[in-house]
């Protein structure tokens, strides 16, 4: 059998298909739980799905590197991340956070290509999925009202971030006062 005629045979495309689905709903689940499209429709999450990538990092592998241009946002869908800087020093690298499934991460590069404020790592083999930059600006101009709700649940993940910062720096500055 040639392999095009195995896409016409009606058993073949509905075990690609139900594959494909599956990953889809899959997909579509975790990205719901992700507070950056929790506001989206079913509809507005298959949109969002198609514009994911897969990756996948080993342990040990860096994910990207302080100071690199930031260009993804990051999705664990399985596997553990670490945010950390690394140190000059002999004391080692300070461990800012572990991010496992259902996680994500790098989510300022969704506005622009500032460099990346620390380094991230898979401690295990970790799949991912990656919504880039540009992908983002495509849907901006196809789909205004999708990348307004998204641009909008950023905003408020993004400052609910910077408060906890603060709250951290100021936490450990009154302790250095004492």
């Amino acid at each position: 059998m040639h392999p095009t005629e195995k896409n016409r045979n009606p058993l073949w495309g509905n075990v690609f298909q139900s594959l494909i689905k599956k990953k889809d709903h899959s997909r579509i689940d975790l990205i719901s739980k992700i507070p950056i499209f929790q506001e989206l429709s079913p509809r507005e999450l298959r949109t969002v799905s198609e514009i994911l990538f897969d990756r996948v990092y080993e342990a040990g592998e860096d994910i990207f590197l302080t100071d690199q241009p930031g260009a993804a946002m990051f999705i664990i869908t399985s596997g553990r991340v670490r945010i950390l800087v690394e140190n000059d020093d002999e004391t080692g690298d300070s461990i800012l956070a572990e991010l496992e499934e259902g996680d994500f991460f790098g989510e300022i590069a969704l506005l622009d290509s500032s460099p990346r404020s620390a380094t991230a790592r898979a401690v295990t083999k970790t799949e991912m999925l990656a919504i880039f930059r540009a992908d983002l600006d495509k849907l901006i101009m196809n789909e205004p009202y999708i990348a307004a709700r998204i641009m909008k649940q950023l905003a408020i993940v993004i400052g609910m971030r910077l408060k906890e910062t603060n709250r951290q720096f100021t936490s450990i500055a009154s302790k250095t006062r004492a």
